[in-house]
């Protein structure tokens, strides 16, 4: 009894420990009064005694003293580090380096502090930025046919290229001394997400010149020459910008890229012996290529006179060119998947640029994959996030009223429970679509450059997009797929590739980017490790690698002990920040972020460089990451609204659904990680009484889904932000208040069919077609004529709203070809 007795204590004292996260020091001084203690008091034999002794003291005294530490273990520990550490390519270090970590970080520590999540201001748009969404953004959404855009002109039409340019929606990004809007990250995003409920080229028209475009890298790296000759002109529209990264034999990988230019002196607009680069290039992909007026390229630069240098070869490069300048080709349009937003490539052949074309001049040669990588921090961040929530939007207000309003054996589809599941899954997925836009788009406002965060947010809001306009086609039906004007999700259902492709494509995304690169910027010492392996300072290297090496240490055996106490105590005894009905899903996060750091560090461990080849466990790691970020956003949303109980079946659907997301994942790993023992121990430790996430119940799906049926301040706040019709009348050709307009007619006349329905059932009236039993009713005073109207107001809403367009034959002849209306757009601009 009393060895068990002692036994139970030694563990329950490495666990705190370890659980709280104790120093070194603290934890050796801790143990030794232990030892002490159980010398005076403990049955033990003094062979026993003097034994635990002896180990201690073998153990806890070169641990504590640095300089023997540093001798016997961190040395050489070093040397085996340098000689597996896998080898780094220059763009991906530079990659490693752009952007800054923020609460990604927290949910890589395995014990995230809330308050930093909690105490991010809540999102508000300024008064200038409401006034410019309800009046010129307003303006600009009422002005877009999107079937006259997409089919009949395959172009924006040209007044509306003129009010996009007159109104500043090109400088929404630019500082307000250039003539730009000056807008913060939520308004960028906000303009995006509704001009892309209206229409997918508008949005990407607008969102690109304020993405990865000339502006954003002219503001951060550009010389004041460069702000001073193009910003202005930018944010007015005088110049259409575009931005040439995409090599036809390179893709994403950027190491790949044939363009070239060569570091010379040439003849330059008469002067002659002007220092500059001669360019070759050949691009493809570019959105806004076909009317750009300067372009923004990306190369590969070499000196090999060694002009500006000692060095052959200078790296990725970012130069700005007139397309006009000699040698420059213009292609003329690519056709992604019958979008109209213009896009096109790009070729030049021995064109010759002066070195002060450069962005940021001569000084920034060779920064240029750094620069991208930081500005496609933005673009990720924002434009397409913002993209995908318009549409997401657009499907819940459109779908939700759809289903209301057509009817199958007497009753609005949206009561069978098939739909039902899937209206839950798309008001859930909004939900926390809206929450992790407005989180991220916050953390850019507050100078954060979150680049792992970015990959998340694009990867996984264009693939919920994807999911839910599927969700939405499959509940239009017919009325889905058949194109014309009265089609509410035909384009955005054929433009989802294109987000899923842009600015990296999902697979890799997913695969490599999100935890690849989280792995080393998001860990508290990995990073550190990294660097001090890196360091020519052989002592200076061993003093930093001994801090972060043992820091590590113990980081990794705290989560284990964690993520065990946890996954026994299901997280029950884990104080949440709050005090309401979403305090448990706190409580769940913590418990994965334990496990999560646990499994990545062993991983890490384990595999070494060669988990980055491991692309479906990256992936899944990745999965679990991207569902706690979405997660937490979706609990901060809701403390920022004051926890509205209204909303409480989307929040619980999508944190319900996100942890059994997260559990899965684990499963995974764990079922395909290489080493089996070591799969085991994990799973021991992760999920000690089994797996006991079930994911969303049918009963919540329930009231998730009857959100978007109903007319309510609760599917109003989940769809604000997106163009909705408001002076919509009958004989209107707009899908969007054609559905709303029908919704209101037919929730007004449920009670008086109601009533109708009844009286038929009964026997009071009777008849063999809705006119006839209109009449009987009339006759029985059943109804008034009054209700009679009512009746039939909604029937003939209900009937515009689900028919479907037809033409006539000769209507797809065109009479104007994609390549003229391109020709008057380079006119108008």
């Amino acid at each position: 009894m009393d060895t068990l007795f002692w036994l139970i204590l030694a563990v329950a004292s490495v666990w705190s420990i370890l659980y709280f996260r104790l120093s070194l020091v603290i934890s050796t001084i801790i143990m030794a009064a232990l030892t002490l203690i159980w010398t005076q008091f403990s049955d033990a034999s003094i062979i026993l005694k003097t034994s635990v002794w002896i180990v201690f003291t073998a153990v806890s005294v070169p641990l504590n003293i640095l300089s023997l530490r540093r001798n016997l273990l961190s040395s050489k520990i070093l040397d085996l580090f340098r000689s597996v550490m896998p080898p780094m390519s220059q763009t991906e270090r530079e990659a490693l380096e752009a952007g800054s970590v923020w609460w990604d970080g927290e949910l890589f520590s395995g014990a995230p502090n809330w308050n930093i999540l909690l105490n991010t201001p809540k999102p508000q748009l300024s008064k200038e930025e409401q006034d410019f969404l309800d009046g010129p953004t307003e303006q600009l959404c009422q002005m877009l046919d999107d079937w006259n855009i997409t089919h009949e002109r395959r172009d924006l039409p040209p007044e509306t290229w003129q009010f996009i340019k007159d109104n500043g929606f090109f400088g929404m990004i630019i500082p307000k001394r250039y003539g730009g809007l000056e807008f913060s990250a939520l308004a960028h995003s906000s303009v995006v997400t509704k001009i892309a409920s209206r229409s997918v080229t508008a949005a990407v028209t607008v969102m690109v010149p304020n993405s990865l475009g000339p502006a954003e890298l002219i503001l951060h790296y550009g010389s004041d020459e460069q702000k001073d000759h193009y910003l202005q002109r930018l944010a007015t529209g005088k110049e259409i910008p575009c931005f040439a990264l995409t090599s036809a034999d390179a893709g994403s990988d950027a190491a790949a890229m044939t363009d070239t230019g060569i570091v010379c002196r040439k003849e330059f607009n008469g002067e002659k012996d002007v220092l500059g680069i001669l360019l070759n290039w050949e691009k493809r992909y570019i959105t806004l290529g076909p009317v750009a007026t300067v372009l923004g390229l990306a190369f590969k630069l070499y000196d090999p006179d060694k002009i500006i240098g000692d060095t052959e070869e200078l790296g990725i490069t970012c130069a700005l060119i007139p397309t006009d300048t000699k040698g420059v080709e213009i292609g003329a349009r690519h056709f992604p998947l019958d979008s109209a937003f213009l896009n096109g490539p790009n070729r030049g052949k021995d064109v010759f640029i002066p070195m002060d074309w450069v962005i940021g001049g001569q000084s920034q040669v060779g920064k240029g994959w750094g620069m991208l990588m930081e500005s496609l921090a933005v673009g990720r961040s924002i434009s397409l996030p913002a993209l995908s929530i318009g549409a997401a939007k657009l499907v819940c207000r459109a779908t939700g009223a759809y289903a209301r309003i057509r009817t199958q054996f007497k009753l609005p589809i949206g009561k069978f429970e098939g739909i039902e599941e899937v209206l839950a899954r798309i008001a859930g997925a909004t939900y926390m679509m809206c929450a992790t836009r407005t989180l991220t788009t916050s953390a850019v406002d507050m100078g954060e450059k979150p680049s792992v965060i970015s990959a998340i947010v694009k990867y996984n809001m264009t693939e919920w997009m994807r999911t839910l306009v599927n969700d939405g086609m499959d509940i239009h039906g017919g009325s889905g797929i058949c194109l014309g004007p009265r089609n509410v999700l035909g384009r955005a259902y054929q433009t989802l590739p294109v987000s899923i492709t842009v600015e990296g494509a999902n697979i890799l995304t997913r695969s490599l980017i999100i935890f690849g690169q989280g792995a080393i910027r998001c860990h508290p010492y990995v990073l550190k490790e990294m660097e001090a392996a890196n360091e020519k300072n052989n002592s200076k290297a061993v003093v930093d690698f001994d801090r972060a090496l043992f820091a590590h240490i113990g980081f990794a055996m705290s989560n284990g002990a964690r993520a065990l106490f946890l996954g026994l105590t299901k997280a029950r005894f884990v104080k949440a920040p709050v005090n309401n009905q979403a305090a448990y899903y706190y409580k769940q996060l913590t418990r994965n972020s334990s496990a999560f750091a646990l499994v990545a560090d062993v991983a890490m461990l384990v595999l070494g460089g060669g988990l980055k080849r491991k692309e479906k466990l990256s992936g899944r790691l990745a999965d679990i990451l991207s569902h706690m970020y979405m997660t937490s956003a979706t609990l901060k949303r809701f403390e920022d609204q004051g926890h509205p109980v209204e909303d409480l079946p989307m929040l619980r659907w999508a944190c319900e659904n996100s942890l059994r997301e997260m559990q899965q994942s684990f499963d995974k790993i764990l079922i395909n990680f290489p080493n089996k023992v070591v799969a085991r121990i994990l799973r021991s430790l992760i999920f000690p009484l089994g797996k006991s996430y079930t994911g969303p119940t049918d009963a919540l799906g329930k009231k998730a889904a009857s959100i978007l049926l109903n007319r309510s301040e609760t599917r109003d706040r989940l769809t604000k932000g997106i163009y909705i019709p408001i002076d919509y009348v009958p004989n209107s050709n707009d899908p969007m208040g054609r559905l709303e307009y029908a919704l209101r007619c037919i929730i007004t006349a449920e009670p008086v069919e109601r009533r109708l329905i009844a009286a038929q059932k009964i026997g009071t009236v009777v008849g063999h077609d809705k006119q006839s039993l209109l009449d009987s009713a009339l006759k029985e005073k059943i109804l008034s004529q009054d209700d009679i109207e009512v009746i039939i107001k909604a029937d003939k809403a209900r009937q515009a709203a689900i028919m479907v367009d037809e033409f006539d034959a000769d209507y797809f002849k065109q009479t104007k070809t994609a390549t003229e209306n391109t020709e008057a757009t380079k006119e108008c601009a």
